[in-house]
């Protein structure tokens, strides 16, 4: 109960405004041009002035529509939003790419959208971030249109999306920022998977970044074991939407076919309406019984993605601070503490920290040791690592 207890005390942050809020610029931003142009991933399709609601200093902010990579290794459009804060010199700021935690499969719980409406629940570690000096940059992560397609937890796809992300901020002249400024990625739950999976694609996908270290929490490492236990628990609408991230991901999936008609009602209201506060307080407790007719968690299709989808298989060359709640509710402590023993036997320089804490209270509690990682990572101080 601890959860619900944080999760009302925080509820104007995360959830989401309604639509008539939300709207505050035009969405047809959002829809991507068909055929998508050539190029290569992190050039920009269109771009515009944006807002940012509620960060406490004064920012310039753009709004940014570039290639990326689905997790078919195919080119797909994904927008993002870049905050510089203002007095800062964007030729010589580091930059922060920010990768967001849960926000919803519905269009109106884009990043993008919680941040120029002021509902973004990270807000505390962005403003941090636009205090310490440091460029933010935010991927919404694909999927988010109007009619919204999004494939959480689907780590290739939200990996390339972060990156492309930062790319696409260096590319765009508007926004000053430098190809060669140092670069740190971070993010929490979702954001954590997003910024570890970012970690193992960048020296193959983007070794031109200078990237110099990933600060995660909260990881979702092994979908298997973070998913599953999910049902009939708090957090099953994580589970539910976990679901839906990956069929719209990989269409062999075919979810639909395991789902009453009810259930195909219900899951498509979930994508179409829901943000994270719907999902943690509507379908507490459900069953996916009470939606199917049959489960797909042990068809082969289903466990080749699962596994395709687990981190730890490739290492990551740059310091990493990965820190998780030993009461986290929601994603399991234990996978957590299994990816980090994976990266420490592969020689990745490793320094993990456990907090006497549930999931979403680390959202917030977490901020103060990240922030001084990534001080020391752009200060070139040599890292540590407690592996």
């Amino acid at each position: 109960m601890k959860f619900l207890l944080v999760l009302l005390l925080v509820a104007v942050g995360i959830g989401a405004p309604p639509v008539s809020a939300a709207a505050t610029v035009s969405d047809d931003f959002y829809v991507p041009p068909s055929p998508l142009p050539a190029g290569a991933p992190g050039d920009v399709i269109r771009w515009r002035p944006s807002i940012a609601g509620a960060p406490k200093y004064q920012v310039h902010a753009w709004q940014i529509m570039y290639l990326s990579t689905n997790a078919l290794g195919q080119p797909d459009a994904v927008t993002g939003t870049v905050l510089v804060p203002d007095g800062v010199n964007p030729a010589t700021a580091p930059i922060v790419s920010f990768a967001a935690g849960t926000q919803g499969p519905a269009f109106r719980c884009a990043t993008s959208k919680m941040i120029q409406v002021g509902a973004l629940y990270e807000q505390p570690a962005v403003n941090d971030m636009l205090a310490s000096g440091y460029a933010v940059v935010a991927a919404d992560y694909e999927g988010y249109q109007p009619t919204p397609r999004t494939t959480y937890i689907t780590g290739k796809s939200e990996g390339a999306a972060v990156i492309d992300m930062i790319r696409a901020s260096q590319r765009l002249p508007a926004t000053g920022l430098s190809a060669n400024a140092k670069v740190a990625i971070r993010g929490y739950s979702q954001g954590g998977g997003a910024a570890m999976w970012a970690g193992q694609l960048q020296p193959s996908y983007a070794p031109e970044l200078n990237l110099v270290g990933i600060a995660a929490g909260g990881v979702p490492a092994d979908l298997v074991q973070v998913t599953l236990p999910l049902d009939g628990k708090p957090g099953f609408g994580l589970l539910a939407y976990g679901l839906i991230g990956l069929d719209n991901a990989y269409p062999e999936l075919k979810l639909s076919s395991y789902l009453t008609d009810a259930g195909k009602a219900e899951f498509a209201k979930m994508s179409r309406e829901d943000c994270v506060l719907e999902l943690l307080t509507q379908y507490r407790d459900k069953h996916f019984n009470d939606y199917s007719t049959s489960s797909p968690f042990l068809k082969p299709e289903w466990m080749a993605r699962l596994q395709e989808n687990k981190l730890g298989a490739v290492p990551i060359k740059v310091p990493v601070f990965d820190f998780h709640g030993t009461q986290d509710d929601l994603v399991d402590p234990g996978q957590a503490a299994a990816l980090r023993d994976t990266y420490c036997k592969a020689g990745v320089k490793v320094q993990w920290k456990t907090y006497a804490t549930d999931h979403i209270t680390l959202v917030y509690t977490g901020n103060a040791d990240v922030a001084q990682f990534v001080k020391d990572r752009f200060a070139g101080v040599a890292a540590t690592s407690n592996c």
